[in-house]
């Protein structure tokens, strides 16, 4: 009875030392962007000043600066069109790729995988010149279409691995008792397959979203001040000889932010099951 006692105090002793822990980690991780949240409602002076005090007026002069003057709308409005497409050409192309991979057991598709991670690994920055060269000879550079182009070709790689390891794990019973029902081959996919790979369908259109929203390298390089997504048009802010502009950064790079929060809380749950997807038998 006594070892039990024992064994209870460190258990809980142990899982207590395990929550400190977690709120230390998740304190030093949420600090630098709650910080950066109150900064972007102060002056320049203010919010650089040597000396740590809350007693200081707020102002919401940087977000009006940045959204109205310097038309930071404009920069929402091409990353929330460049981020749409790019998801769903992503999705669209890797489901059907994905399914198709998972149920072919030939040696020809293990060749096609392993090429198109070895796209995926080569850096942006060694495939950016030829980009660059190629689209400004056809006079297309400065185009969101062809930043959506480039950016479904960097990702589709990585969706039609991610996509076919969840697929791999239905179990092909489906796809026949869906067939012996009367489904064709495309009407099984969306019908029953589809339904039961959401989560990871979700979890899948989620790394496409991140790719597409935070991408600055291709979209600084490949696109001009009116086209640019909202990473870049920040990076502009933040680097110009400006403290006006510097604040605007700050106000910017707390409203890039924001919205990545309110998507992972409102997929919190789906993107919990398509991580685990895989685990799941039929």
């Amino acid at each position: 009875m006594l070892a039990k006692l024992n064994m209870s105090k460190k258990f809980n002793l142990s899982r207590s030392a395990l929550y400190v822990a977690l709120f230390a980690w998740l304190i030093l991780n949420c600090l630098p962007i709650l910080w950066m949240g109150v900064i972007s409602f102060r002056d320049y002076i203010d919010a650089f000043s040597p000396s740590l005090s809350f007693n200081v007026p707020l102002t919401f002069a940087n977000y009006s600066n940045l959204w109205i003057d310097n038309k930071f709308y404009q920069n929402f409005y091409n990353t929330c069109f460049v981020t749409f497409f790019v998801v769903l050409i992503s999705l669209s192309i890797g489901c059907l790729a994905g399914y198709g991979l998972s149920r072919y057991k030939g040696r020809i598709g293990f060749i096609l995988l392993l090429v198109a991670l070895a796209f995926r690994a080569i850096p942006h920055s060694t495939l950016l010149p030829s980009f660059f060269t190629m689209f400004d000879a056809l006079g297309i550079r400065n185009s969101s279409f062809t930043l959506i182009l480039v950016l479904v070709s960097i990702n589709q790689p990585f969706t039609i691995w991610m996509l076919r390891s969840f697929f791999i794990h239905i179990p092909t019973e489906l796809d026949e008792a869906a067939q012996m029902d009367g489904c064709s081959s495309f009407q099984a996919f969306f019908k029953v397959i589809v339904p039961v790979m959401w989560p990871g369908i979700v979890t899948t259109g989620l790394f496409s979203f991140l790719l597409a929203y935070n991408d600055f390298l291709l979209s600084s390089a490949l696109t001009n001040t009116e086209m640019m997504t909202m990473p870049a048009a920040i990076a502009n802010s933040i680097h110009a000889e400006s403290e006006s502009f510097l604040m605007q950064g700050i106000a910017g790079a707390v409203s890039i932010t924001i919205p990545l929060i309110l998507l992972i809380a409102i997929f919190q749950k789906q993107i919990v099951s398509g991580l685990t997807q895989g685990a799941v038998k039929g």
